[in-house]
């Protein structure tokens, strides 16, 4: 059997363990490069960031809230889900709040705008090192992460964080007691939310490769559906006010989520009978 010079993709010679590791280090280079740039943009536009986007959901005129009340109306049901959010008083505890707030804002968002190139540089490294029919398998895979990435941001923001800060900042177990608010915590509160949605999102891609190397089955998705729908429902019920109406807006996503889950590691699953199905072609030495 003649020795394989080259990566399945024909492009690479075959590389050392530490040929490897150089050619990693040069992709995440790139990758906190990436990182680097759009943070400076966000470090520029620091005051403009914070008060249509972090801010957003303490406005009154936030998306959210005007259309939530705008389809309560439609359908009948009054101001049941018109929410008036909680006035907010932030406040800066630290000589360096502020100056350290300004530095995670632009990290952070430096990290969620170039998170599509650095799954881009991740894909390249890992590329060469797949079959034709495994690149023919994962087409179309950086737009779809990338989707599914901000599709969990935007749904954390518009639905996720409005209810839960108005939530939070509204529950009171005394009148003796005041709610006020430090920036750092709003901050830090609101971004775990929002990143962790985005990276929840991505459990359909998770799956399908989980399914590819056994570890995950449709069967097994499905015996543990009802498990599942009842973490869900918590999570719902966490992350909203004791409303079913409410609660039920933020279900329904991510139900739908891993319904949709269970599809992909079906069709993972097929592929991979169909692969081990195919006749196999003898190769000569």
């Amino acid at each position: 059997m003649f020795k394989k010079l080259f990566a399945n993709n024909g492009e690479k010679a075959e590389m050392s363990f530490f040929d490897h590791l150089e050619d990693l280090r040069w992709h995440i280079v790139r990758s906190f490069v990436a990182i680097v740039v759009f943070s400076t943009v966000g470090f520029i536009y620091t005051q403009e960031i914070l008060d249509n986007v972090v801010f957003g959901p303490t406005n009154r005129t936030f998306p959210s809230y005007v259309l939530l009340c705008k389809i309560s109306q439609l359908v009948g049901m009054g101001d049941k889900l018109c929410i008036t959010p909680v006035v907010f008083n932030f406040q800066n505890h630290q000589m360096i709040g502020q100056v350290m707030l300004q530095f995670k804002l632009a990290f952070i968002f430096g990290l969620v705008v170039a998170f599509p190139y650095i799954f881009w540089e991740f894909w390249r490294f890992i590329k060469p090192a797949l079959k034709d029919r495994e690149l023919r398998g994962a087409r179309g895979v950086i737009f779809w992460v990338s989707f599914q990435f901000f599709l969990g941001i935007g749904f954390s923001y518009f639905l996720m964080v409005p209810f839960t800060i108005n939530f939070l900042a509204g529950y009171t177990v005394t009148t003796k007691v005041v709610n006020q608010f430090f920036i750092d915590d709003y901050f830090d509160l609101l971004s775990q939310i929002v990143l962790g949605m985005g990276i929840l999102f991505e459990l359909p891609v998770l799956i399908f490769f989980l399914t590819k190397i056994g570890f995950v089955t449709p069967t097994f998705l499905r015996t543990y559906r009802r498990h599942a729908i009842v973490v869900i429902l918590v999570l719902a019920a966490v992350v909203t006010p004791p409303d079913v109406v409410d609660q039920m807006i933020v279900f329904t996503p991510l139900y739908a989520l891993y319904e949709i889950s269970i599809y992909v590691s079906k069709r993972a699953l097929k592929g991979m009978e169909d692969k081990e199905n195919e006749p196999e072609v003898e190769e000569w030495s």
